[in-house]
């Protein structure tokens, strides 16, 4: 039987598998846990795209079973959206090279051991700030 995480370590185990399924899909990373006055970006990637760059602004909720927030999605509310929106325009504002990169948000649920379960990614519509 596997230990179980705390919730702490649970989270930075969360965060640690989802970066390295994005590495292995060729996405670099920017920042892990870049923060600012008005919140967290978990994990900040790229991806050259010809003369331009994608960028991916990955949430990552490591839950231990499909609950009653569906595996995080409920507590990807509304304000945490606007939230990571105002976040994701003070990032921009710091690295302007990115203005006119292509910006994508997922929320990426990751089933915390014991499970072996398949990170679960969806895609987050267009936020507004």
């Amino acid at each position: 039987m596997k230990a179980r995480l705390s919730s702490a370590s649970s989270g930075l185990w969360a965060e640690e598998r989802a970066l390295h399924l994005l590495q292995m899909q060729n996405w670099t990373l920017l920042h892990q846990r870049w923060c600012c006055r008005y919140g967290e970006i978990d994990l900040l990637m790229s991806k050259r795209c010809g003369t331009t760059f994608r960028l991916l602004a990955v949430e990552v909720k490591g839950r231990r079973r499909c609950g009653p927030d569906r595996w995080g999605q409920a507590a990807f509310n509304f304000q945490k959206r606007r939230r990571l929106a105002r976040t994701l325009n003070c990032w921009i504002a710091f690295n302007p090279d990115y203005a006119a990169s292509h910006l994508e948000v997922v929320l990426a649920l990751v089933p915390l051991p014991p499970s072996d379960a398949a990170v679960r990614w969806l895609r987050v519509p267009t936020l507004e700030s």
